[in-house]
Formats: C-alpha cells, sequence, structure tokens
C-alpha cells in the first residue's frame, strides 16, 4: 500500500507578511501540528525541495517572476498589491519551497511514489495571476502543478478543484484560454475578489464556478457541488487532479461567511477520490490554500487528509 504523502518545509515558516496578518506562520505550525498527531502516524513525510523559475514561467510571466526576485528584500517588507501581500526576507525560498513542493507531488504521483499527495506549505497561491501577486498569493503553485504536469509529464488533460472560500482569480486567468486545462471552484460570492460567476466558462466550458452565497451551510454545499462541480469533473475525465484546499469557508473562520463543517471537507474529500479512481488510478496532489481560523484550519485539514489515506 502507497502511503499518503506529506510535502514541506521549514522555510515555509520564514514568509512573515507583518504583525497582525491573517496569513502568519502560525498557520501552518497549526497544520503540522495536526498532522503529527498519533492518528496520522501512517503518513509519509518529505522535504520540499526548491522550485525552479522555469516551473515558475509555466504560469507566470517571465518579466513578473524577474520582478518579484528583484524586490525580494534581504531585510524589512515590500508590499506587492498594497498590504495585502508582502515579502520579508523569508519570502522567496518559501514561495520557491511552494512551487517545488507541487512539482515534486505532481512527480511522486505520476512516478508511483505516493497514491496521493498533500503540500503543506504557505503562503498560499490561488489569486496570484500570470502578472500580478494579490490576496496574500505571490506564485500560483495549483496552476503551475497542472501546467507541469502537462508539459513535463505530457498529460492531456489536467484538472484544479478549489474549495476555498474565496474565487481562486489567479487560477482561473491561468487557465481560461487553455482547453487542457480544467478549473473548478466553490466559494463564496459577494466576496474578495469579485470573480468566479457562473457566468465565466473558459474557452472550452473549462471553468466551472459555483458562487455560494453568505451563511451557506452543509446542505446547500453538497446539493450544488453535485449538481453544478462533480458532473463537469467526470466529463473532463481529468487524468491528474489537483486540489486547492482551502479551509476558510470553516464556520469559525474570520475572513468569510459560509458554514462548512470538518464533515463538509471530509465529504467533498471523498467525492473528489472517487473521481479521481475512475478517472485517473486515484492521482491527487492537495496543495495548503486558506483557513485563518486556527482550530478550522487544522480540524479541517484533519478532516480532509484523513480521508486522502483511506484506501
Amino acid at each position: 500500500m502507497m502511503p499518503t504523502l506529506v510535502i514541506s518545509h521549514e522555510a515555509c515558516l520564514e514568509h512573515r507578511p507583518g504583525p497582525g496578518h491573517p496569513e502568519s506562520p502560525e498557520r501552518l505550525k497549526a497544520v503540522l501540528a495536526a498532522l503529527r498527531s498519533p492518528q496520522f502516524a501512517a503518513l509519509a513525510w518529505r522535504d520540499a525541495p526548491l522550485g525552479t523559475l522555469e516551473q515558475v514561467r509555466l504560469i507566470h510571466d517571465p518579466a513578473f517572476v524577474d520582478e518579484v526576485a528583484d524586490i525580494a528584500p534581504r531585510q524589512g517588507f515590500t508590499p506587492l498589491d498594497g498590504g495585502d501581500t508582502v515579502m520579508s526576507p523569508g519570502s522567496w525560498e518559501a514561495v520557491m519551497r511552494c512551487v517545488g513542493a507541487a512539482c515534486a507531488g505532481v512527480d511522486a504521483v505520476l512516478g508511483g511514489q505516493a497514491r496521493n499527495v498533500f503540500c503543506a506549505t504557505r503562503p498560499c497561491g490561488h489569486h496570484a495571476e500570470p502578472a500580478r501577486a494579490m490576496g496574500f498569493c505571490i506564485f500560483n503553485q495549483a496552476a503551475i502543478a497542472a501546467a507541469y504536469a502537462h508539459e513535463t509529464h505530457r498529460l492531456a488533460r489536467v484538472a484544479v478543484v478549489d474549495f476555498d472560500v474565496h474565487h481562486g482569480n489567479g487560477t482561473q486567468a491561468a487557465f481560461y484560454n487553455r482547453p487542457e486545462l480544467f478549473y473548478a471552484s466553490s466559494h463564496q460570492s459577494p466576496l474578495y475578489p469579485g470573480t468566479g460567476s457562473a457566468a465565466e466558462t473558459g474557452v472550452s466550458h473549462n471553468i466551472v464556478n459555483v458562487p455560494l452565497p453568505r451563511g451557506c451551510g452543509s446542505e446547500t454545499f453538497r446539493e450544488r457541488i453535485e449538481a453544478e462541480m462533480l458532473p463537469a469533473l467526470r466529463e473532463f475525465e481529468p487524468q491528474l487532479l489537483i486540489i486547492s484546499a482551502g479551509f476558510d469557508a470553516h464556520r469559525l473562520d474570520p475572513l468569510a461567511g459560509l458554514n462548512l463543517e470538518d464533515a463538509d471537507f471530509a465529504w467533498i474529500t471523498r467525492e473528489l477520490m472517487q473521481i479521481a479512481e475512475v478517472a485517473c488510478d486515484g492521482r491527487i496532489v492537495s496543495i495548503l490554500e486558506g483557513g485563518y481560523s486556527l482550530e478550522g484550519l487544522a480540524t479541517g485539514t484533519m478532516a480532509h487528509v484523513r480521508e486522502l489515506m483511506w484506501e
């Protein structure tokens, strides 16, 4: 039995966007503490390698990548989009470990080293557009992983499913005109960043958005996912499934207004695993995105990874 593999790196704790910032190192500490508890003893662990500039440029414009590399500070803070997305001296290595983890996860599942992978890294990535950092996100590691699987492993169809409470505008922008890449997102609407209407469908209906109203709970969430997202994912028949796993739709999260429970994250994970089992031999790479209640983030991640471990 191949174990679920967790890829992480202590350098991801050194991205420090400033006092009081929601995307703090404490988030990853909470996730790592949860996954190192006895019930997760069967997990395999691996340090994330550094990503490469070639990998980053699969999604991001070279001029933007060079700009981020040039302005990464050696001391103090450098804001990239006002006060939301801020680089500190440890941020460059952190984001390159995020990219490295995501691409190493693709290599691991496609190379038969793991059935599925969870990338316990930060900062999150799904708001980062090809030429812009925003929303706490510098580079878009989920989108990069999908493009890497397509370009390096020659997969014809790669899907990203995103259940973060915020719409992944960056992933959508990167995939919109690329029919070989599929993006599906459930998210609260209206809410930052304001994108993600059901009318945004991509060049070949390869974009599926499921906007959810504030206050939405388990019943509506599950009904909408079953009716709108899962059939489209089945029809796409991905050869690899990547999950943007955000846990800020949890009822405890302070930055949004959905009311999902741990059981809902377990449910959608099971549903996605069932589709992946049929379409792509169960090959999944899950990548941590948002989640700003430390309790909700930890328990939501535990519910998600517990399902990934289930054979």
